[in-house]
């Protein structure tokens, strides 16, 4: 781990232990645990319980994201190897592309290995991990997607003992092993003792379904179990804005802020709130902290511009959107940055001439 310490970002729950005790581990060894991905995120870290409600697409597109923003992407066990808290991987020397050839693709064996569903997190691989490619090969070609294979080996144990084991694809395109039929996919029980990883991970379903107030309820629920939560706070945020509420989503986001210093994203919101009432002064220092924390937050800089053009502050602006245009050269908001600055070229032009 480096000085300034990882940031390992955690989407779906841990299985094999509650998140506090993650986030102690890490900190111990210099790092920091967040619930989530936000802008400091260094390593995305694939709870095994992300599988249980979370739909294959949604997964895949959580991957394509985390790999196209640069982060490290740790599947549970490696998490738990990486911090010592679980024993390293057999010795392994088989090369990547054996376990293609077994009949997996690129894109399946990645998300296999991603949630565990070999002995090694990372290649090289094992013998067993070669005859488990080709097993699973054989359940794709029948039916199975790669997500009902993951969640059969978990429902099963450690990866490695299915090796010797007979896998099927059954009725309902789940894997059967040996004569086990799988369990259903499990339900949130809200009549059972309430668990913030549950809890969480329906209120991001109830979000991202457009359920916004079913989602405000379930995120205070989830902040009622665990305080601390600085993401649960922030979602509440956006959840409370879309709804109209610009005076209680402000709270959440400073709760957000206070809980995690690091997390720009919350300073920038509370910047657009304070921009939307007309609170320049107050969205200009949100801006800047925002950009303490992060100073190559293109979307904090192209705002601090636009503030600082409506305040006249001409010279102020046209730096900030230099420095806009020199992060993102090739977008909408680029366009509409180069125009702001010819715009104040002009000006200046005129001012000269005249």
């Amino acid at each position: 781990m480096t000085a300034e310490g990882p940031v390992f970002g955690l989407v779906g729950a841990l299985a094999a232990f509650p998140r506090r005790i993650a986030a102690r581990a890490v900190e111990a060894r210099g790092g920091t645990l967040r619930r989530g991905a936000t802008r400091g995120t260094t390593h995305l870290v694939l709870g095994r319980k992300l599988l249980v409600r979370t739909p294959e697409r949604q997964i895949e597109a959580c991957v394509a994201a985390g790999r196209t923003a640069g982060r490290t992407l740790v599947s549970e066990t490696g998490f738990l190897r990486l911090l010592g808290l679980a024993d390293p991987a057999p010795a392994g020397g088989i090369p990547r592309r054996q376990l293609l050839d077994a009949g997996l693709t690129d894109p399946e064996l990645d998300l296999l290995t991603l949630f565990d569903a070999f002995e090694h997190d990372a290649g090289p691989w094992s013998f067993r991990d070669l005859i488990l490619a080709r097993k699973y090969a054989r359940l794709r070609r029948d039916g199975a997607g790669w997500s009902a294979i993951a969640r059969s080996v978990h429902r099963f144990g450690p990866a490695g003992g299915l090796a010797a084991e007979t896998l099927a694809v059954g009725a309902c395109r789940g894997v059967l092993v040996g004569d086990a039929e799988p369990d259903g996919q499990l339900r949130l029980d809200l009549g059972a003792p309430e668990d913030p990883e549950e809890l969480f991970a329906a209120a991001e379903a109830a979000e991202a379904g457009h359920r916004l107030e079913a989602a405000a309820a379930l995120y205070r629920r989830c902040l009622a179990l665990d305080p601390g939560d600085a993401l649960a706070a922030f979602n509440r945020g956006n959840v409370l804005r879309a709804l109209g509420n610009p005076e209680e989503a402000h709270r959440e986001y400073l709760r957000a802020a206070r809980l995690d210093r690091g997390f720009t994203e919350a300073w920038f919101n509370l910047a657009s709130l304070a921009t939307a009432r007309g609170a320049t002064a107050t969205a200009r220092r949100h801006l800047a902290r925002a950009l303490a924390l992060d100073p190559g937050y293109a979307d904090a800089i192209y705002n601090l511009a636009a503030l600082e053009f409506d305040a006249g502050h001409l010279d102020a602006a046209r730096g900030h959107w230099t420095r806009y245009l020199a992060l993102d050269p090739d977008s909408a908001w680029s366009r509409r940055a180069a125009r702001g600055i010819a715009f104040i070229d002009m000006a200046r032009a005129g001012g000269r001439s005249a």
